[in-house]
Formats: C-alpha cells, sequence, structure tokens
C-alpha cells in the first residue's frame, strides 16, 4: 500500500511543478510514526519538510516521570546514612544539649534566675511557677532522674531537703501558707530537682489537668520518702503506672470536691484561700 501512497505523491508534485494552475489539486499528507515515504522519482524537483505536531501531543510517561520533582535514585546515594540508634546509660536520657527538656542546666547558670546557692545546690525560681511561690532546688552535680539516685547520693539530697525549708522559713507568706517539697515521679525536664510549691496553687501558669495532678496526686514524691527509698533500697522506685495518675479527674486538693474544668477548680480554689 505504500508504493500507491509515494505514486500518488509522485503525481502530484509533477503536476505542482509543470502546472502550477493545479496547485489546488495537492493535498497535505500527515506520515504517522512508522511509515515509509520512498522517493521513486528524481526528474522533478521537489521539496520535504518535516514537521512535527505538538499541539495534540502528550508527554509520556517517562517525560513526566522525568519531569516529576520527586527524589532520583542518585539523590537518595547521596544523602547520609540514617544515625545509628545508641543506648543511654542507665538513669541518664538521650536528649542533646539544645532540647527543652535540658533547660533546667540552662536556668541555673543564670544569675537572675539563682535565689540561693552554695556549693552543693541552687536554688531558682520555676519558670512557669504553679503557685505564688515555687522554687526548684537543684544540685551542681549532674543527676539526670530519680532512676539514677543511689545511697551515696542520701546526705545530698538531705541537703537538698534543709535548703528548701530554708527556703520556705523565709518566705513573708509562710505564716499562712503551706508548702509542699517533693519531686515529680516522671519529670518532664532533666537534672534531679526538688520542687518547693505553696498549695495556693494561684498561678495563671497552671493550665491543664497534667499541671494539677502532677502536684496533687501520688505523682508527686515527697523528699523525705525518696531519701527513706535511698536509704533502705538504694534505690527510688517509682510506682507502675505512675504517668496513668496525670488522667485522673481534677479534685480540690483541700477538700476533695471533684471539679470538671482547670476554670471552675480555680474558683472553688478561692475559697479555700487564706484572707
Amino acid at each position: 500500500m505504500m508504493w500507491l501512497w509515494a505514486k500518488a505523491i509522485r503525481s502530484l508534485v509533477c503536476l505542482t511543478s509543470h502546472k502550477p494552475n493545479v496547485a489546488h489539486l495537492c493535498k497535505q499528507v500527515s506520515i504517522k510514526p512508522g511509515q515509509r515515504l520512498y522517493m521513486v522519482n528524481q526528474q522533478y524537483p521537489y521539496s520535504v519538510k518535516f514537521t512535527e505536531d505538538t499541539s495534540r501531543s502528550k508527554p509520556s510517561k517517562r517525560a513526566q516521570q522525568i519531569q516529576s520533582p520527586t527524589k532520583t535514585t542518585a539523590d537518595v546515594s547521596d544523602s547520609p546514612p540514617p544515625p545509628k540508634k545508641t543506648t543511654p546509660p542507665a538513669g541518664e536520657k538521650s536528649e542533646s544539649a539544645g532540647h527543652w527538656s535540658q533547660g533546667l542546666k540552662a536556668s541555673m547558670q543564670d544569675p537572675k534566675m539563682q535565689v540561693y546557692k552554695d556549693d552543693s545546690v541552687v536554688v531558682i525560681k520555676d519558670k512557669y511557677p504553679k503557685a505564688r511561690y515555687h522554687w526548684l532546688v537543684l544540685p551542681w552535680q549532674s543527676i539526670s532522674s530519680l532512676k539514677a539516685l543511689r545511697s551515696e547520693h542520701v546526705e545530698l539530697l538531705k541537703h537538698m531537703q534543709r535548703v528548701a525549708d530554708q527556703m520556705v522559713e523565709q518566705c513573708p507568706d509562710a505564716h499562712k501558707l503551706s508548702f509542699r517539697l517533693g519531686y515529680h515521679a516522671i519529670p518532664s525536664m532533666s537534672h534531679v530537682h526538688l520542687h518547693v510549691i505553696s498549695q495556693d496553687f494561684d498561678s495563671p501558669c497552671l493550665k491543664n489537668k497534667k499541671h494539677w495532678n502532677s502536684f496533687t496526686t501520688d505523682y508527686f514524691v515527697e523528699s523525705q520518702d525518696v531519701i527513706s527509698m535511698l536509704e533502705h533500697d538504694g534505690k527510688v522506685q517509682v510506682k507502675e503506672g505512675a504517668g496513668e495518675l496525670l488522667k485522673l479527674p481534677l479534685r480540690c486538693h483541700v477538700c476533695g470536691k471533684e471539679q470538671t474544668t482547670i476554670p471552675k477548680l480555680k474558683d472553688h480554689l478561692k475559697t479555700h484561700l487564706p484572707s
């Protein structure tokens, strides 16, 4: 069939080259991909022009893949290998120095935050106090958490408690406010710290159930209890499932009455504040 097409084209070329007035008989012939055009007669001048109709063509699937901004094999091979997982020593956390949980280490070095210091400990104001008076007593010695404490730390913790007692004694409202000294069972901040907190809980920084329950349930471990565990067992045993205590209903720490929301709890707490 292809030679018939070629013959027809040759005839048209012949007509148009010798009889311009019949040029209107010529038709444009489109050659599809894969078809062949044979030049079988060299007696007449002719020209062949190849053009590609891009108006209807669609980019191939492969072209779309090349233009797609996805990562190529070369990109993957150039990427650095994933860091190897390392297990931190017992009692230590794996957070980097810039992690938010390391904030206490920076605060204890800040003179503006310091309230008291000696060779063993430093006292700072809690950055987000949950009551009118809220201090933290921290040892200069690097101890990540309660789990890292051993019997050799007993004297240090006793000193921390004595310093905490002095802070309460020097408080101008000590005669009308009660205080508690203790540790969070599972602290969010790295570096052992003893909370010294007044029991009014009158603070805009106390915002949610987790804040409340961390100071008013067994999640808050009394300082003397921690010292006793170290003296008898040589370590601190945190109760299993302590984290679930943060989900308990809101209850007044004075009368035990349950409240549905933090705003309602705060309104209720005002009834217990000293006049």
